[in-house]
């Protein structure tokens, strides 16, 4: 079976391409994948893996802000990853991660992601390590602690970050990280 791995941004995705992709989102997270999900997703380079049977695996990096120990961070936000349930655990997730960490250590001082129960393996083995303390968000009133963030908040080694500062990531509609 040949695998074709193709990067671009989301201005150069055919709409086909954009609806394949939120498809294959849908039922890699079993119909929990909202509008403001595929938001989220969008704006920035996605990592798209083909078989013969078309889309099997998506990845896409964002550009977001963190305020951390008085410094405001560019961050390499992973977005949307997802693999086909007929081609899971086959590597192709590691190919997609593979794709996007390199764009995040090339552009981004900092790498960063929520996982899933699911996802948390494959971040964990790839090197990603748990944020051990607070995760927040610049939310419209205020600064707002997002307890049910931490735990599921990873970040790519390289960037000295005290666990004893928040992160705080800015404000998005729906889930805000």
């Amino acid at each position: 079976m040949a695998i074709r791995l193709r990067t671009a941004h989301t201005a150069d995705l055919a709409p086909a391409e954009l609806r394949a992709a939120r498809t294959l989102l849908e039922d890699a997270f079993d119909g929990d994948f909202r509008d403001e999900d595929w938001d989220h997703g969008l704006g920035g380079p996605h990592v798209l893996v083909h078989d013969d049977r078309g889309l099997a695996a998506h990845g896409s990096v964002i550009q977001r802000r963190v305020l951390h120990a008085g410094r405001s961070l560019r961050v390499g936000y992973v977005e949307a990853v997802g693999v086909r349930a007929d081609v899971r655990r086959t590597g192709l997730g590691g190919r997609v991660m593979a794709e996007l960490e390199r764009i995040i250590e090339g552009a981004y001082p900092l790498g960063a992601l929520s996982a899933s129960e699911d996802g948390a393996a494959l971040y964990t083995a790839r090197g990603w390590q748990l944020w051990p303390g607070r995760v927040c968000a610049l939310a419209p009133d205020g600064v707002v602690r997002l307890p049910d963030e931490e735990g599921t908040t990873f970040v790519r080694p390289g960037t000295a970050l005290g666990p004893s500062h928040d992160l705080v990531f800015d404000w998005r509609d729906g889930d805000v990280l």
